[in-house]
């Protein structure tokens, strides 16, 4: 079950788009970071109650340890949307990170169907 503590205080933070007929989320807010699952898992919750399961957060909104895969953080967030069939797009410059292993992860996330790495938000959208 999705995380429930925090259902509706989220709402304010996003932004809805309408693509194909289908509700996608934006994060807005640009302070909120995802610090631990927990908060994942509240987001998701939230938008899930507007019948949205496809949400586009930025670079900025997750803790940097997202971006070190031996923290296992990513790996933690990315199954949690896979596991609630959630579509999820994150937005970033991601050629700063050097890391070989996380290039080869975005690279292969960017081939499947599900999550997706951009540059920007109309890239962002073209995904949904």
């Amino acid at each position: 079950m999705l995380g429930t503590g925090n259902l509706h205080i989220f709402a304010s933070m996003f932004k809805f788009h309408t693509i194909n007929n289908i509700a996608v989320a934006e994060l807005t807010d640009n302070t909120f970071i995802i610090n631990k699952v927990q908060d994942a898992l509240d987001l998701m919750a939230d938008v899930s109650c507007k019948d949205c399961n496809r949400m586009i957060v930025y670079e900025n909104n997750l803790n940097k340890d997202f971006f070190d895969l031996s923290t296992r953080f990513a790996g933690e967030i990315l199954q949690k949307f896979s596991n609630y069939q959630f579509k999820l797009v994150i937005i970033g410059d991601f050629s700063k990170y050097k890391s070989k292993s996380l290039q080869d992860f975005i690279r292969e996330s960017n081939r499947g169907n599900r999550i997706f790495f951009t540059e920007d938000l109309q890239s962002a959208l073209l995904r949904f």
